[in-house]
């Protein structure tokens, strides 16, 4: 996987792409990612059921060194992971817009020092101000995962 970590550092561009070839390869990709995030930091995750959203925080969970058990927050909305460093998974598919975030304590969040990991972004897309780091999920195959990491600052 430190080949992943290598391809983000080195591209110069704004916009760096990894292709998976499981669910695990997309937990390693997390871990390597937790490497290069510091808090505060926002992630906004956008892509299907099923393409690999949740694997993805599991492994940047452990790669922030958390032992939580990791599951998607569908109907809770949010669920914190505390540890050294936070992180805050949010699940916004049930909810119709950024009105309905700001209304559970949105902007409290973000004055944490923590990583908040949003799946289903498109849904409250009028909470964030361009300073996220935004990760799209693509299914290429039942396995496969086309991931494009851009925006924000890795560190």
């Amino acid at each position: 996987m430190v080949h992943y970590l290598k391809t983000l550092k080195q591209k110069a561009d704004s916009m760096k792409e990894i292709i998976t070839h499981h669910e695990k390869e997309t937990e390693a990709f997390g871990r390597e990612l937790a490497k290069l995030i510091s808090p505060p930091a926002v992630l906004c995750l956008y892509g299907e059921l099923g393409a690999g959203k949740t694997a993805l925080i599991r492994g940047l969970a452990e790669g922030m060194g958390l032992t939580c058990t990791v599951s998607s927050p569908t109907f809770t909305i949010v669920n914190e992971y505390l540890g050294e460093r936070e992180l805050i998974h949010f699940d916004m598919y049930r909810l119709n817009g950024a009105d309905e975030l700001f209304d559970i304590g949105w902007e409290d969040y973000l004055r944490r020092n923590a990583v908040l990991a949003v799946e289903w972004s498109e849904n409250v897309e009028d909470a964030f101000d361009g300073s996220e780091i935004r990760i799209r999920f693509e299914k290429l195959s039942d396995t496969e995962r086309r991931i494009t990491v851009e925006g924000g600052e890795l560190c």
